[in-house]
């Protein structure tokens, strides 16, 4: 499983202090199938608790999910500021499903993909997963290789 976060959603994360842990937790949650909400098209919204407020207070994000092939993490907004997404969000937020879906991992190397793609697909961020010593995560802490233009 490849993870993915877009410029703007790492922003938010960081500012939020969401950590790479939680956002895992939520693909975990969603390969076993626990999904808050699915909202077709591969599109999914998921809550990310807020540190003292748990899941009902947290944050509500918004996920392009495929069960073993990609995650991009492209939305969130805590739920005290924003209800819900509304209908234009939910279509953008499909076709941009349908078209990240529709590359192959070629595509997302950096460099690989022109200028106009980047900003297409929002400058997508490519998490890597920890790497492994006998079946055991090195490390819990993600890195960012930015694709660049």
């Amino acid at each position: 499983m490849r993870l993915f976060k877009n410029t703007w959603f790492n922003r938010f994360a960081q500012k939020e202090g969401i950590t790479d842990g939680e956002l895992r937790e939520a693909v975990n949650q969603l390969e076993a199938g626990q999904v808050d909400a699915d909202l077709g098209g591969d599109v999914y919204k998921v809550r990310v608790s807020r540190s003292g407020e748990g899941k009902s207070g947290g944050y509500r994000v918004i996920v392009l999910f495929k069960s073993e092939k990609r995650t991009f993490f492209v939305y969130g907004f805590a739920k005290s500021d924003k209800e819900n997404i509304d209908r234009g969000e939910l279509r953008g937020f499909k076709k941009r499903s349908k078209n990240a879906f529709s590359m192959t991992m070629a595509d997302f190397k950096v460099g690989a993909i022109s200028e106009k793609q980047m900003r297409e697909y929002d400058k997508m961020c490519l998490v890597k997963e920890p790497e492994t010593t006998h079946g055991a995560k090195k490390s819990s802490k993600v890195e960012y290789a930015a694709a660049s233009h």
